[in-house]
């Protein structure tokens, strides 16, 4: 069905771990966000492209609760359904849920897909997410709870195997477009012991890095910025500073990221959003792997 609905001029991508967590919802209805977000990405690809369906059991922490006031935080299963079209500006994207909202044509969208969407997973008692640049591409992410019994045994399990997050002393330079995660995540590196220093656009982060004496052991970049993209920034500054390291984060899935060739395979890479462990153990892992 789903493949009649996208047409052929769109390769469809599926990454479906085998051990997905169960969740408490009408099965109808979740065929049905998956059928709205399908058709949303299709008609953001007139021209063809790659639509990618992925699931994943996360954990949504305290510190992406501070910055997402409804949610609560806890085990979920993520459903994201991304594309490489045309994508959407902030603008847009403050209105997409909202009921008879639609950027289609007269008489070729009710502006109803998305308010079902996100209908049914407040139905579900769960979240969805949106991000997108203009150019390229969305990713909608939806976050429905995870059975009852599987967080009881998965936190049970967390906080058995769960060791110290690894600190660190070495100059990290951030760069962020985002004010809420670049703050968030400057406080999870001041707290690993880290030294800090951050720009909210490539070229600010270009500046820091001239005018900075000492070493910059990494670089921990967004990859879709206004002005410059995350690689394009790390290809800059590899010629200042060869021995800097590099971790790429994102809103994008890691498989939007993969499959779009945005990054290439074995590419250092955190998708958004990541509690501090995950970060911090990211962080530590890029900084102390030999550079080949």
């Amino acid at each position: 069905m789903m493949r009649r609905l996208i047409g052929e001029d769109i390769e469809l991508v599926t990454v479906l771990p085998p051990d997905l967590s169960a969740i408490k919802a009408d099965a109808s209805q979740i065929e049905q966000v998956i059928i709205n977000l399908a058709v949303n990405a299709r008609d953001a690809m007139p021209q063809g492209g790659k639509l990618i369906i992925e699931t994943a059991n996360v954990h949504l922490d305290e510190g992406y609760a501070q910055i997402h006031a409804s949610v609560k935080p806890g085990p979920y299963v993520m459903l994201a359904v991304s594309d490489n079209g045309t994508g959407m500006d902030t603008r847009t994207m403050a209105h997409i849920f909202e009921p008879f909202f639609t950027t289609k044509e007269k008489g070729k969208g009710t502006g109803l897909g998305l308010a079902t969407v996100y209908g049914i997973v407040k139905q579900s008692e769960g979240y969805i997410w949106v991000y997108s640049e203009p150019g390229h591409g969305t990713s909608f992410k939806v976050y429905l709870p995870q059975a009852e019994a599987i967080k009881e045994k998965d936190a049970a399990r967390t906080v058995e195997i769960q060791p110290a997050a690894p600190h660190g002393s070495e100059t990290v330079l951030l760069v962020e477009d985002e004010d809420g995660v670049r703050s968030l995540v400057r406080g999870i590196l001041e707290a690993g012991g880290y030294k800090v220093l951050d720009a909210n656009r490539p070229l600010k982060a270009w500046a820091a890095s001239q005018q900075f004496d000492g070493p910059i052991h990494l670089l921990l970049t967004d990859v879709v910025m206004p002005q410059m993209n995350g690689p394009d920034l790390a290809e800059k500054l590899k010629v200042l500073r060869p021995k800097t390291k590099v971790l790429y984060m994102s809103g994008y899935t890691d498989g939007a990221i993969l499959y779009h060739g945005v990054l290439q395979p074995g590419t250092p890479f955190l998708q958004k959003p990541f509690t501090p462990e995950v970060l911090a153990r990211k962080v530590r892992e890029v900084l102390d792997a030999s550079i080949i």
